[in-house]
């Protein structure tokens, strides 16, 4: 069975408000047209990448105390859900994001709240 992206990354859960990003492959030049250093890019402050996947969100906390104590409460966590989806390319600060490497691709897991922009094309990954 090949291996693809999307089967490759199939088992990863990502959990709470984290994001998984690729980081987005640029050429190494400036508008210019002049060769950057190796790992120039990875030290600026804003990044920009493509949600992989996205956790189920923030969660919501449930009542302390049921009222009456002999019910059979169920513990469903509820989530206040993400803003992002999978294909959205994102414009992120680069300070709050963990850098992994997983089976040789290098990813980016980091918080909602690190996403300065989102870019959406509803036709691209359908």
């Amino acid at each position: 069975m090949e291996k693809t992206r999307d089967n490759k990354l199939k088992n990863l859960i990502v959990v709470g408000d984290k994001i998984l990003i690729s980081p987005e492959n640029l050429d190494g030049k400036t508008r210019g047209g002049l060769f950057l250093p190796p790992g120039y890019q990875e030290k600026e402050e804003v990044q920009t990448g493509y949600v992989i996947k996205t956790g189920p969100g923030y969660p919501v906390p449930s009542p302390d105390e049921p009222d009456e104590p002999w019910k059979n409460v169920e513990d469903k966590v509820k989530y206040i859900p993400l803003q992002t989806k999978p294909g959205d390319k994102a414009i992120f600060l680069q300070k709050g994001a963990v850098e992994v490497i997983y089976r040789g691709e290098k990813y980016y897991i980091i918080s909602q709240h690190a996403i300065l922009l989102l870019e959406r094309d509803e036709g691209l990954f359908t």
